[in-house]
């Protein structure tokens, strides 16, 4: 039997311990009374500058900016990130993907935390093409999760492409540096041209992007030794999984957000365990990478056609698995459980969800049965094992049928 590493139990206690607390003293409405009227004010007060900015605005200029938010958006990085796994570069894959979710749920919690306005439509102009920004227009403001997850995820790009061709030379780093600090200056222009977000949101996506950025960059090489060849891993990432969703805020009104972090902390489980187990199989530093003659065009195509309608199939299938399995298992244990989406016959009436509490984790009494709710939503535990096991067929059973089909 492995022993357990005290590092592990002092962080997933240390966590616990901060769940209890957090929710014991009401942190949560301590820090929101102290930020939010300060954020509201700024946003209020810096209207005009969104609006100087929307003066300029044209049907090219809405199509240039509505794209660039789509490049860096959750269901963009959703279908390039598995895209990066089968093209060989395992290693940068898996640590983007862990950095999203950090990111993800770093940015969330603390939109929840604060529950800051965005800017006020009209007179501001929002933009919203795509059903994935309607839904990011739901969130509250602070920060520019755009800007966060931009700074962090092209920062660490920038230095794993200067890692991976052994690049020395001061100007193309430089030269790399500009292209980043250029893409990051549209993408917060584009928020706010597109009306998603005011200045103080951009600046505080920037100032925690690269926090995050600085922060990942000096362990990101240590957590990626534990997830190929620690102890304990499958166990002590699951267990942090459960914990975090209950380590999060819960926001004045309902938002998307707390949904977007279960979704990517699914997706974190799943490619951790996933690739600990499969490492010496199809993720080690020697696989084939597209481009080689171990790995031809044709070839990573072919993977390609095989392996994005495989994972849509899993997760159609997973999502009815776990609609069919939690709701028996809940009432097999006799925990009453509601619906508002998956499950239509589990759903409540408004008015029951209004008594019933907001449905996203932050209270510590979710964990037990002497909760305050009279039920438990089943929604967050199928969102969760759904793309959990989206995420692991891209590492486990994807590659298999690679290996299978000789590609």
């Amino acid at each position: 039997m492995e022993s357990i590493p005290r590092w592990e139990v002092l962080s997933l206690f240390g966590i616990g311990t901060w769940v209890i607390l957090s929710s014991m003293f009401n942190v949560t409405q301590k820090i929101r009374s102290l930020t939010q009227p300060w954020v509201s004010s700024y946003v209020l007060s810096t209207t005009p500058i969104t609006l100087k900015i929307q003066k300029y605005h044209n049907k090219y200029l809405d199509a240039f900016f509505s794209a660039l938010s789509c490049v860096v958006s959750v269901p963009f990085y959703t279908a390039f990130l598995p895209l990066l796994f089968w093209s060989g570069h395992c290693k940068l894959a898996r640590q983007m993907t862990l950095l999203m979710a950090l990111c993800d749920y770093i940015g969330n919690c603390i939109k929840d935390v604060v529950c800051a306005p965005r800017p006020s439509a009209p007179p501001v102009r929002r933009i919203t093409a795509t059903e994935d920004e309607k839904e990011n227009a739901l969130e509250y403001g602070l920060p520019s999760s755009h800007t966060l997850n931009t700074v962090c995820l092209s920062g660490f790009l920038l230095q794993y492409i200067l890692a991976y061709t052994q690049n020395d030379d001061a100007i193309t780093g430089l030269a790399g540096l500009a292209i980043v600090c250029l893409f990051v200056f549209f993408i917060a222009v584009g928020r706010i041209y597109l009306g998603m977000h005011s200045l103080i949101d951009i600046i505080v996506g920037l100032a925690f992007g690269l926090a995050i950025l600085a922060s990942w960059l000096s362990v990101h090489n240590y957590i990626d030794d534990f997830i190929v060849s620690g102890q304990n891993v499958a166990s002590f990432w699951a267990v942090l999984c459960f914990l975090l969703l209950f380590a999060y805020p819960t926001p004045q009104l309902p938002t998307p957000s707390f949904e977007f972090h279960t979704a990517f902390n699914g997706v974190a489980l799943g490619i951790v365990i996933g690739v600990h187990q499969t490492y010496h199989q199809f993720h080690h530093e020697s696989v084939p990478r597209v481009f080689t003659p171990q790995l031809t065009l044709p070839a990573f195509l072919g993977r390609l056609i095989v392996g994005y309608p495989t994972i849509l199939l899993v997760r159609f299938c997973s999502k009815a698995l776990a609609k069919w399995m939690l709701p028996m298992l809940a009432n097999a244990l006799g925990i009453p459980v509601r619906s508002s989406s998956y499950v239509p016959s589990l759903s409540v009436s408004a008015s029951a969800k209004k008594s019933d509490e907001i449905k996203q984790a932050g209270y510590i009494q979710k964990l037990f049965f002497f909760s305050r709710q009279d039920s438990f939503e089943v929604d967050t535990g199928i969102r969760l094992f759904q793309y959990a096991s989206l995420a692991w067929s891209v590492v486990d059973l994807v590659p298999s049928l690679f290996f299978h089909l000789s590609l």
